[in-house]
């Protein structure tokens, strides 16, 4: 892991594919659980011109699928699945635990050894209510304090993986910059997460607004969870020279309101919007040496 990855064309753009997510019901919706399931569909996204496989684990057991899991036995399956389907893929595991406890998290990241490990950067109230006046799911706090976000950033310096940073509102994104100023970590790579009902909207007007906030010369990405609404905010992150991300685990959902049959249908969406903003989408080997 650099220091600081040399400075991308501004035409370039590195795409990642979030292949699964957390807890979708994998009967009711097209996400991979099995290795072999997620190297296929992480193969279908590679061949459409996704570089970056940002990677869940499930539980393997019968009918339990729709479960996380921090087996590092299962994370190493996965990630050998992957690699051997995808030369030159870069590996982006989630690390996210609702509470304090990341052992399981940071077990994966030492058995697995991904390139990127993402870094949820801050706590968060995760709420959604209903049109109807109650709840989606019980009130939770996202619980990401700082000594949490050492214990991973000291876990990356040991196994050289580079951390992203999750932000899901103004304050997170301006907390990462002092995660630099006191020499946590030398350069900030940031992700926008846009669409969590109690975090930053997907709205594409913020995208002008949010650099700002940034570190001079950082690099960036949105991810944008929701239906139809997010695909003008891919256009305007494209048009503004971030990187890209969609999956299964962001939308079932392409541009035109119909739903999509896997992750290579996404990735070839994001694509072409890539393309119409004239950025270039980049093989995995030059994202390599943009991303790391």
């Amino acid at each position: 892991m650099s220091p600081c990855p040399p400075a991308a064309d501004a035409t370039e753009v590195v795409i990642t594919c979030a292949l699964t997510g957390v807890l979708t019901n994998p009967t009711q919706h097209p996400v991979p659980v099995t290795p072999e399931q997620m190297a296929r569909s992480a193969r279908e996204a590679y061949d459409a011109g996704a570089s970056v496989m940002h990677v869940h684990f499930r539980a393997q057991e019968a009918d339990r699928g729709h479960l996380p899991s921090w087996n590092p036995a299962v994370a190493v399956a996965v990630a050998d699945a992957i690699r051997a389907a995808c030369p030159d893929v870069i590996l982006n595991f989630t690390t996210g635990t609702i509470g304090r406890d990341q052992q399981g998290a940071l077990d994966c990241l030492r058995a697995g050894r991904p390139e990127i490990a993402a870094c949820n950067a801050g706590s968060l109230n995760y709420l959604k209510a209903r049109a109807n006046g109650q709840w989606a799911w019980p009130p939770m706090l996202f619980e990401n304090p700082v000594e949490k976000i050492e214990e991973l950033l000291a876990v990356c310096r040991e196994e050289g993986i580079r951390p992203e940073f999750e932000c899901f509102d103004v304050g997170i994104l301006r907390s990462v910059g002092m995660f630099a100023d006191v020499g946590l970590v030398p350069a900030p790579n940031y992700n926008l997460v846009m669409g969590v009902a109690s975090g930053m909207p997907a709205d594409a007007d913020l995208l002008t607004l949010l650099p700002r906030y940034m570190k001079p010369q950082s690099l960036w990405q949105t991810t944008l969870i929701g239906r139809d609404e997010i695909w003008p905010v891919h256009r305007k992150t494209a048009e503004l020279g971030g990187h890209l991300r969609t999956g299964m685990e962001d939308t079932f959902y392409l541009p035109g309101g119909e739903r999509a049959n896997g992750n290579g249908q996404l990735v070839e969406a994001l694509v072409e919007i890539a393309e119409q903003a004239g950025r270039k989408v980049v093989s995995p080997q030059r994202a390599r040496e943009i991303f790391l």
